[in-house]
């Protein structure tokens, strides 16, 4: 597992380094840490050392006996640095070659990707030497990881606030995983559809599925750090945007998706239809709520259109994914589908795994050709799936 240098430097967003070392943590990653002595004095260096398990670092002329030189070893030790918080002065003083200190110091002698997750007030933010520091560094290869806009220690709502830190930990784990991984899709134009589709019957109510959309969005983030370029067509929803996506298109009902997909289809490459669609919608759609009333309610359905199946009638030179998600029968029916939907590659599973993070598949491109792939979990199984495509 690799290994993560986090710098934590005085501004008032210093406490949120503990959350980001823990997250780190908890996904298997070694973390070491380097306080700037004003750090110190926002959140102690014995909380995060025990978030950590290990010593942190604040003073380059600490007398505990070593027998290295440290701020060289910190350097060559990380895989990856990442200061959080990153205030003005810490980019000041790294854009001008100044190293005062154990942070600064370690920076200037790394060789290694260094990511600033700027949090600072408003007015700094927008100072023009700021900007000017950091296009100075992004020449020099240094990253940045944007502030956001929200409640500010000096009481204004603006920009400046550190991003959320699941959102950093998500970017570093993204670059990282994508520096190890052969591109396979570079160059090529993928759509995924995902999530549930939802078929109103008033303002109110709608007919809808109990998918989460895990397995679609797993599949665009793959997909994105593959070198593909990603339109994902999204039903609802609790996920956040996978980051890198080219193109976002969000809708509500099947007919939505089906118009947003077939209209996108001709221009791509790769077409993986993952979202749980509707195979009914009401017939008529009341504008007003239904009331409740003694007698029974009869509710007549019409067919949605088949995406998939209209995909497979148009396809060229596309490699098109489906997937059937059954309780009975999988490996018999997925291979019904596959041979009756005009596709390249289905991917079988039982439906009982929706709303799970984990799932089990199997990964069907004929009678004879199918491979199991055991429970694992979605952002895993992603992968897997992509690369069984063949152009």
């Amino acid at each position: 597992m690799k290994n993560i240098l986090i710098g934590v430097t005085g501004g008032i967003a210093a406490y949120k380094s503990a959350n980001i070392i823990s997250k780190f943590k908890k996904k298997g990653y070694n973390v070491k840490v380097i306080m700037t002595e004003n750090a110190t004095k926002i959140i102690t260096p014995l909380a995060l050392e025990t978030l950590s398990k290990n010593r942190v670092y604040v003073d380059m002329w600490d007398k505990t006996p070593h027998f290295e030189v440290e701020h060289i070893s910190l350097a060559e030790w990380a895989d990856v640095v990442l200061v959080a918080p990153a205030t003005y002065n810490i980019v000041g003083k790294v854009a001008n070659g100044i190293a005062d200190d154990m942070l600064s110091t370690v920076i200037s002698a790394t060789t290694k990707p260094v990511y600033f997750a700027l949090a600072m007030n408003v007015n700094m933010y927008n100072n023009p030497i700021l900007k000017e520091n950091i296009l100075k560094l992004k020449k020099y290869g240094y990253k940045f990881i944007e502030a956001d806009e929200g409640f500010l220690a000096c009481n204004v709502n603006a920009k400046g606030r550190l991003k959320d830190e699941k959102e950093i930990v998500a970017i570093i784990e993204n670059d990282m995983i994508t520096e190890d991984l052969d591109k396979i899709l570079t160059g090529k134009k993928v759509l995924i559809t995902a999530g549930r589709t939802e078929e109103p019957i008033d303002p109110v109510r709608y007919l809808s599925n109990r998918s989460s959309g895990q397995m679609g969005y797993s599949l665009a983030k793959a997909a994105v750090r593959l070198g593909g370029e990603v339109t994902l067509i999204s039903g609802p929803t609790e996920l956040e945007k996978p980051q890198g996506v080219k193109e976002f298109v969000q809708v509500r009902s099947a007919n939505d998706m089906y118009k947003a997909a077939i209209e996108r289809f001709p221009q791509m490459d790769v077409a993986v239809a993952c979202a749980a669609v509707a195979d009914y919608k009401p017939k008529t759609y009341s504008t007003e709520k239904i009331k409740k009333k003694d007698e029974d309610l009869v509710i007549i359905l019409d067919r949605n259109p088949d995406i998939l199946f209209e995909m497979g009638k148009i396809k060229e030179n596309q490699f098109l994914i489906g997937f059937a998600a059954e309780t009975q029968n999988i490996i018999e029916n997925a291979l019904g589908k596959l041979k009756r939907k005009n596709l390249d590659m289905i991917v079988a599973n039982n439906a009982h795994n929706m709303q799970k993070s984990t799932n089990e598949i199997f990964i069907i491109k004929g009678e004879n050709d199918i491979k199991n792939l055991p429970e694992e979990s979605k952002e895993k199984l992603a992968y897997s799936i992509l690369n069984e495509i063949k152009f």
